[in-house]
């Protein structure tokens, strides 16, 4: 991800409305806070197999769990300073038809992404979240076309990044970015406690980020670094020079 964001545009993708907040929710900040634009997507609340803690209250509803993430989502996502909306498609299972398909097109077309980010390809624990990155996947490709003139409006192929899965080595996850978020962590911490109705991740993804800060400084080499987020670069970097 380049440091220079100004005016650069980040898509982040999730499968549920908090997603974004535990995964990317300090390259947001930092992103945001470098002057790019950042906008979040979620595919769905995650009403039904992601908001435990809700479905605890005495009569609770589907619709009214519904409220409170969107709610949530919202605030974590103004406190990086980044926008957010759902496409209510509902959860466990996420089912993404064609209709959704051209919706998360529209939209790539639309702001013209420097970078994506979302889901791994596989996750054995979650059955929304490969639903996400197939989804994301294609629209992307949709968006920029096969780089060569076409019948329909296309763009600059964006970066495509994924985030980290909370089982790594059960997803085929291998980090091959560090993004330092020292400087935003608080914004993290925050965002992160928005998030009431999953908040036994605090502590979790407070501690991940400390775990990627040990290895960006060994990688890099800045001991400065005190939190960092990992992702997997997707496709290759072209460059001028190594």
């Amino acid at each position: 991800m380049s440091e220079q964001a100004s005016e650069r545009v980040m898509l982040v993708v999730g499968a549920h409305s908090a997603d974004f907040v535990w995964r990317a929710a300090g390259a947001v900040a930092v992103h945001t806070a470098a002057g790019g634009k950042a906008v979040v997507v979620a595919l769905s609340y995650g009403e039904r197999g992601e908001s435990g803690e809700l479905w605890k209250e005495p009569g609770q509803t589907v619709e009214n769990v519904k409220r409170i993430r969107q709610e949530e989502a919202t605030r974590a996502a103004e406190t990086l300073g980044a926008s957010f909306q759902c496409f209510d498609l509902g959860d466990y299972p996420l089912n993404v038809d064609g209709d959704a398909l051209l919706r998360l097109t529209e939209l790539i077309r639309a702001t013209a992404p420097a970078v994506i980010v979302t889901h791994t390809e596989k996750d054995p624990f979650n059955p929304d979240h490969p639903v996400a990155y197939t989804v994301t996947q294609r629209a992307r490709l949709l968006a920029s076309g096969a780089g060569v003139a076409s019948s329909f409006a296309t763009i600059q192929p964006p970066e495509f990044y994924l985030f980290e899965p909370h089982q790594p080595e059960l997803c085929g996850f291998v980090p091959n970015t560090f993004v330092d978020i020292t400087p935003v962590f608080e914004q993290k911490r925050r965002a992160m406690e928005a998030i009431a109705a999953q908040k036994y991740l605090w502590q979790y993804y407070t501690e991940q980020a400390e775990h990627r800060a040990y290895h960006a400084r060994r990688v890099s080499g800045n001991q400065s670094v005190r939190y960092a987020e990992a992702f997997q670069r997707v496709l290759p970097q072209v460059v001028s020079q190594l």
